[in-house]
């Protein structure tokens, strides 16, 4: 699996603080083991974003990402607050 990071999910993960970068870390270390851990909640998304699929690093921190060809390729577009990200 290859994994690229966009400009915008590393601009966001730069501005964490400490508790919240360490989530993101272990959310995308658990991903590259096994994207459908139970402990990511991997779904995909719908509407204006149903080409893209999002898993949870914390119950209310989200990660969305595009995956290309069966997760050969995945990339990580953006990331935030529930609330926040998915608009």
């Amino acid at each position: 699996m290859k994994i690229v990071y966009h400009k915008r999910f590393e601009k966001q993960f730069k501005k964490l603080v400490g508790k919240e970068k360490n989530k993101i870390i272990k959310a995308l270390e658990i991903f590259v083991e096994n994207p459908f851990d139970v402990r990511l909640n991997n779904h995909r998304l719908k509407g204006n974003l149903a080409s893209k699929s999002a898993i949870s690093a914390a119950p209310d921190l989200r990660l969305i990402f595009e995956e290309h060809s069966g997760y050969i390729l995945v990339i990580f577009l953006n990331l935030g607050k529930h609330n926040r990200v998915y608009k």
